[in-house]
């Protein structure tokens, strides 16, 4: 009997609710009800059940796919329901592979999401690695398709072993965008020419000292690889000055270039460059004897964007590569200047580029023997913009230009002025008052003495910091301001006049010193002190090797700490009774401390040294003090540390 039965409520939030009542339909008539306000009963209960659309009537619960979906989120736990996009974000924080592998084998989800950032640079470091990588790209069936998320390729770590077999099994990856194969001098154009040849969306290409590489390789970049923006090919000798035009006409984008070492390259090439890729940001010229002043010009006034700029040992540019610039056009962009050895390069030349580039930060003229004094004064304004300055070798300069460059200039962090035999007591003394100064280099400034290494220990007077530890001492600076000394490198070798006593004073006033040379000064020829002295470079004879007294790092701290001791013993007075505590080694440089050049017999180019991108840290502002425009980061050339290699992953 329909009449008896009992009522039917659709479910809450379905469809209506138990409080809420239905018009009459056919229905109502059909079950013969006397009740207006009755709800509907269900007389058609098999139809119901037989239809396979329900969307109709309210019972029962809906099976849409939507609504399906929306009860399983509901269902999920918090961190199940993360969007993919702050997974991705937050697995890109984690420091190691290994951290990634346990994301990635705890779910499908979280695999899906970490895959490509476990796979993004596998670590080609050791052959074992290398043939893990290998294998595992070269799967039939993998779970996933590992080689599309490989985006960078570094085989640098086994550049000595490198060849065409090494790296054909990773031509399965054409989704690179850096690839790094410096100093494999194995390698020849057939095994690169596997690795670009279906790799159009390549970025970066570093062969830097791949001694076999034609012009083939590069014909087939330029063909190939329209996104290029980065390229260095430094020791490449046998690529020909006709492919780079080659590149230059094709890869458009390009923004950095280094081609150090490249006798072959000749103006038309670097012309090439400078009128087909206007967004060049960086480019390094670095021992190119044939390129002469003009593509300098045109480099200059075609690159809105040039920011670094670097033409150490390039003898044949003269002072008409800035003297024909236009009056009208200055750079602003322009930060780092490098023109070590350009010898034919006067006062004019460097007024003119002071005049154009106003906003430069780095400045390299050593041994640029022309310049004088007016170029120093031209450097001096500056201003606050200058940070790193080196002239070395400039043996015309005297005390009153370095004067004026302090005056001007306070927040030089780097100066070298290394073989300026002109220099006295006066201009260091008036160094030393830079609040910033980090690295400073005498070197054969012979006419210097201990006033000036006094000076440099006291560039501000020290009292005791009754809040701190007892046995430091802290300078008074600008007033009740405590300041420590930032210097952190002193190259003072064969300053002769030196004394044991002052550069003692050094040590103790001076808590973040790590590099301290002393080569040639008699009072630390002493065979105790052998210990904390750096090695000599392997390529010194017996005689520079003899003279070699170079301290870094610990080097310094046990130094300092032998010198306290041997005085205490002696019961002589010090300059500080009290040793500072071991400084933590900071340096302008990463691995400032372990440097293994020669920065005592030949004066240290720094500025030359850098990668393809690179930049020369700077200090962090004090306190209170408006920040400085940093140098925009979008190296395509550095090569970060890579992680661990990653196996095959098969997640449940």
């Amino acid at each position: 009997m329909h009449g008896d039965g009992p009522s039917r409520v659709p479910p809450v939030g379905v469809g209506t609710s138990p409080f809420t009542t239905q018009p009459a339909t056919d229905a109502d008539e059909d079950s013969h009800s006397s009740s207006s306000n009755s709800p509907i009963r269900a007389d058609y209960e098999d139809d119901f059940f037989m239809n396979t659309n329900d969307s109709e009537s309210s019972i029962g619960i809906p099976a849409s796919d939507a609504a399906a979906a929306q009860d399983e989120y509901r269902c999920q736990q918090p961190i199940q329901r993360l969007p993919a996009e702050i997974l991705i974000n937050t697995f890109s924080k984690l420091g190691t592979a290994t951290d990634l592998l346990s994301c990635m084998l705890t779910c499908k989800a979280w695999a899906r999401n970490a895959v490509d950032l476990l796979w993004l640079r596998p670590a080609c470091s050791t052959w074992p690695k290398h043939s893990v990588i290998c294998r595992t790209l070269n799967l039939p069936n993998p779970y996933f398709a590992y080689r599309d998320f490989v985006k960078r390729l570094n085989l640098a770590t086994l550049a000595d072993s490198v060849n065409d077999g090494s790296v054909t099994p990773l031509q399965v990856c054409t989704q690179v965008e850096r690839l790094t194969l410096t100093n494999c001098h194995g390698l020849t154009d057939q095994g690169l020419i596997s690795l670009i040849t279906d790799n159009r969306r390549l970025l970066a290409l570093d062969i830097s000292g791949d001694s076999n590489i034609t012009e083939a390789s590069i014909n087939l970049l330029a063909q190939n690889c329209r996104l290029l923006q980065g390229l260095n090919i430094s020791g490449c000798t046998k690529i020909s000055n006709e492919s780079l035009i080659n590149v230059a006409e094709h890869c458009k984008k390009i923004k950095r270039l280094k081609f150090n070492d490249c006798h072959q390259i000749e103006d038309s090439s670097i012309m090439a460059f400078a009128k087909n890729c206007p967004n060049i940001l960086e480019i390094d010229l670095h021992h190119c004897r044939n390129v002469g002043s003009e593509p300098v010009t045109a480099l200059l006034q075609y690159g809105k964007s040039l920011r670094e700029f670097r033409l150490a040992n390039c003898d044949l540019i003269t002072d008409s590569a800035f003297l024909n610039l236009p009056t009208n056009q200055t750079f602003q962009h322009l930060r780092i200047l490098d023109f070590t050895s350009c010898v034919r390069l006067t006062d004019s030349a460097v007024e003119k580029i002071i005049q154009v580039a106003p906003r430069l930060r780095n400045v390299v003229f050593a041994k640029c023997r022309n310049l004088t004094d007016v170029a120093v004064n031209a450097i001096s304004k500056l201003g606050k913009n200058l940070h790193y300055v080196h002239l070395g070798h400039c043996n015309q300069i005297t005390d009153d230009a370095v004067k004026n460059l302090v005056h001007c200039c306070a927040r030089i962090r780097y100066i070298d002025l290394g073989c300026c035999q002109r220099l006295t007591d006066a201009s260091v003394t008036k160094l030393a008052t830079l609040p910033k100064l980090r690295r400073i280099g005498l070197v054969k400034c012979q006419s210097i003495t201990d006033e000036s290494v006094y000076a440099l220990s006291h560039a501000s007077r020290r009292v005791s910091n009754p809040s701190g530890p007892t046995d430091i001492m802290y300078p008074e600076f600008h007033g009740s301001n405590n300041h420590v000394s930032s210097l952190e490198r002193v190259h003072l070798s064969y300053c002769i006049n030196l004394t044991l006593r002052s550069v003692i004073t050094l040590l103790n006033n001076c808590p973040k010193l790590t590099h301290l040379s002393l080569t040639g000064v008699q009072a630390f020829l002493r065979s105790d002190l052998e210990k904390f002295c750096r090695d000599a470079p392997p390529d010194f004879n017996q005689h520079q090797r003899d003279a070699f007294c170079v301290f870094s790092g610990a080097g310094v701290t046990g130094l300092r700490r032998h010198l306290n001791s041997e005085a205490r013993a002696s019961r002589q007075p010090m300059p500080r009774l009290d040793e500072p505590e071991e400084p933590e080694e900071i340096g302008l440089w990463p691995g400032a401390h372990a440097n293994q050049g020669d920065d005592d017999l030949v004066m240290t180019g720094m500025m030359s040294a850098a990668t393809l991108g690179g930049e020369v840290l700077i200090g962090t502002e004090a306190p209170g003090e408006a920040p400085e425009e940093e140098l925009e980061d979008d190296s395509v050339m550095t090569a970060g540390n890579t992680p661990t290699p990653a196996d095959t992953i098969q997640p449940n």
